[in-house]
């Protein structure tokens, strides 16, 4: 029986990203093609200063490429409009971060259920959406708790179904356990690949963490702008 090879949920093709400072051209990228296979944890992984977190910024949508293309999907981001790319990346794209990034006034069940209203999802359905979720990420005990209630192992895993809430083609986790301790950021990994796994989402991280880089299906190596490595871990 034939494998179906799915297409990559992201396509990068001689990017480069230039930075102005001053007078002065600061390369930050210089020239980078990939693919971000579906399904699975890829990482991103290099020296502080290597461009990772400008990667993971160009393939969110976060920043434009000032060479080369960005493809989600099919569709060619250089080829939208503004509005389209917050369009696209509020529905496509998830985001988790290290240092959370939760609204502080808003409870456990608000922050997950946020992106939710950002894309006029019907209340009944936003409600079922995010207890599904806050079950599913083992905080349904705590779905009125603030952040500042929270432990930093809590906060991420409101983070996590904030990012999955609304079924994202791909999540992007920048340094998702570094402020975390090593037990807790074990509990953290374990619980996006069982959501990986549970949701068939895609995982892409930036990472200098060697537990979870021991996760890695795919691992790109960055250095000076360039990526100088990629290895593929097969069956999966």
């Amino acid at each position: 029986m034939k494998r179906t090879i799915m297409a990559p949920v992201v396509r990068l093709s001689g990017v480069v990203k230039t930075y102005q400072v001053g007078d002065v051209d600061v390369p930050a990228v210089k020239g980078i093609s990939l693919q971000i296979p579906r399904q699975r944890f890829s990482m991103i992984v290099g020296p502080s200063g290597s461009g990772k977190t400008t990667l993971l910024n160009l393939i969110g949508c976060i920043d434009k490429p000032t060479e080369g293309t960005v493809v989600i999907g099919e569709q060619d981001v250089g080829t939208l409009s503004d509005n389209a790319v917050s369009n696209l990346r509020a529905q496509r794209v998830g985001f988790i971060f290290q240092n959370f990034s939760l609204i502080p006034v808003l409870s456990a069940y608000e922050n997950i259920e946020y992106p939710l209203l950002l894309l006029n999802v019907p209340a009944a359905k936003r409600r079922d959406r995010a207890m599904r979720m806050l079950e599913a990420v083992g905080l349904i005990d705590q779905r009125r708790q603030r952040p500042n209630q929270l432990s930093g192992g809590q906060k991420q895993r409101v983070a996590i179904g904030r990012a999955l809430v609304k079924e994202p083609d791909f999540v992007l986790a920048d340094e998702p356990t570094a402020n975390l301790d090593s037990e807790t950021g074990a509990s953290i990994i374990s619980l996006m690949r069982r959501m990986q796994e549970e949701y068939q989402t895609t995982f892409v991280f930036s990472t200098h963490d060697p537990h979870l880089m021991s996760h890695a299906d795919e691992t790109f190596t960055i250095r000076d702008g360039l990526l100088v490595d990629h290895v593929s871990e097969g069956g999966r």
